[in-house]
């Protein structure tokens, strides 16, 4: 299956990144190379782009749709979270812009034996990269009651979570180990009242979000990559992040603000005397949204923002 994946707020987001034909570019989440493409157009000979996915199937997809550009692009497979120890292996100190575009792609949602998906009856697994050890199916059938109720509740924002954490250890004990999404499915529509499964979409949605986030990481890796992406901004450099639900754009705005928001000073005191200088300024007081064409298009974008920052190092 292609690889597919609709970019979302992309002409936002290259505006807000203010590219330098010269410049370098970091695009911690590469995907299908849909935003790459257009920033790439942007760059002179002297430019460069630095892609980094730990989805073995985008790194194939990007590496051939980026191929007009091989001569000023690097792929690299791994974890954004270690982006400062992939630009200094390449001896790169420091670099003008970094993107992010979060959430699951199409292709992984479409593509069902990731096993993402709620809508067919498939293996359990949901690993972004499939090197990992960490699958849905340990999650689901080796964490303990209260744990699995503590990351539907925090990461799915599912109001049943107890009761279907309370379902999913029913189900396992009762048949040794729930294997697919469609036992699962199953376990969660039994954990919800007849009259709220047919509002909101699919009863399971906020489950299998939650249970994505944990198998990835997502939101410790997102919460650990702020600070160092930001050091690694040059002077006017742009940090921008594409998020798709409210717990990875808490992080983002806080992220943020934690870097402009730096004295540490005794509120009572006149004038700061901590020294502590901000790191730059939020670009976007409120996120970029999708436009209705956008959304008329794509019904993916619905839940995007956009939050950008710029480095000051003048400060």
């Amino acid at each position: 299956m292609e690889f597919k994946h609709i970019s979302v707020l992309l002409d936002e987001t290259i505006e807000e990144l203010h590219i330098k034909p010269d410049g370098i570019y970091v695009d911690g989440t590469l995907g299908g190379g849909g935003h790459a493409y257009h920033v790439c157009q942007k760059l002179s000979e002297k430019g460069r782009y630095i892609g980094i996915d730990q989805d073995a199937d985008a790194i194939a997809a990007s590496t051939k749709r980026l191929e007009p550009f091989k001569d000023k692009v690097t792929i690299v497979r791994d974890n954004y979270v270690n982006m400062p120890k992939v630009l200094h292996d390449l001896g790169i100190e420091h670099v003008d812009g970094i993107l992010l575009d979060l959430g699951v792609s199409s292709f992984q949602l479409d593509e069902k034996e990731r096993g993402f998906t709620y809508r067919e009856d498939v293996p359990l697994d949901m690993r972004m990269d499939n090197r990992q050890s960490l699958t849905a199916e340990v999650v689901v059938n080796e964490y303990s009651e209260s744990e699995l109720f503590h990351i539907i509740k925090d990461y799915g924002e599912d109001q049943f979570a107890k009761n279907i954490a309370k379902h999913i250890v029913r189900m396992r004990n009762e048949i040794g180990r729930i294997t697919t999404t469609g036992q699962l499915v199953e376990a969660v529509k039994a954990a919800i009242p007849m009259k709220f499964r047919a509002t909101g979409g699919h009863p399971a949605k906020q489950t299998f979000q939650a249970i994505r986030i944990e198998v990835n990481k997502e939101l410790d890796v997102l919460e650990n990559s702020i600070d160092d992406m930001i050091e690694l901004l040059n002077d006017g450099g742009r940090l921008s992040i594409i998020t798709f639900h409210s717990l990875e754009d808490r992080i983002v705005k806080n992220g943020f603000k934690k870097n402009v928001d730096v004295c540490t000073c005794p509120p009572n005191f006149p004038v700061c005397v901590c020294g502590n200088k901000p790191k730059g300024v939020i670009i976007t007081r409120k996120p970029i949204v999708p436009t209705e064409e956008e959304l008329e298009v794509n019904k993916r974008a619905k839940s995007s923002k956009l939050r950008v920052f710029e480095r000051r190092r003048d400060n």
